[in-house]
């Protein structure tokens, strides 16, 4: 039974034998990379990096479901990149606004 598993892994069009494998496995990476990232002050987050890791994730997880074979190693990673790349974004952007709301209250206080 697990064999037969195997070996239709193995034999997929999708699989071992072919890059349509490899290239998605080692694209895990990328968002292996960003989930490192978390911990990493949203100051010293790149806006055009995770927009791009965001764009590419959604852009290439809608194409993993419409080519053949469909790849679902590739539709992962790829939603996995989207994933991470809008909660770096979210950080970003929160901080951002943080800063602002503090700049204006310091500001207001300077005036006052």
């Amino acid at each position: 039974m697990a064999s037969s598993k195997l070996q239709a892994l193995w034999n997929h069009p999708a699989g071992p034998k072919t890059i349509h494998f490899w290239a998605p496995t080692f694209k895990w990476g990328i968002s292996i990379a960003n989930v490192a990232d978390f911990s990493k002050p949203p100051e010293k987050l790149s806006y055009p990096q995770q927009i791009a890791v965001t764009c590419t994730g959604i852009i290439w997880s809608r194409y993993s479901t419409v080519i053949t074979p469909k790849n679902w190693n590739l539709f992962s990673v790829n939603i996995a990149m989207a994933g991470t790349g809008l909660y770096q974004l979210s950080r970003k952007i929160k901080y951002v606004w943080r800063s602002i709301g503090l700049l204006l209250l310091t500001f207001g206080t300077l005036l006052c």
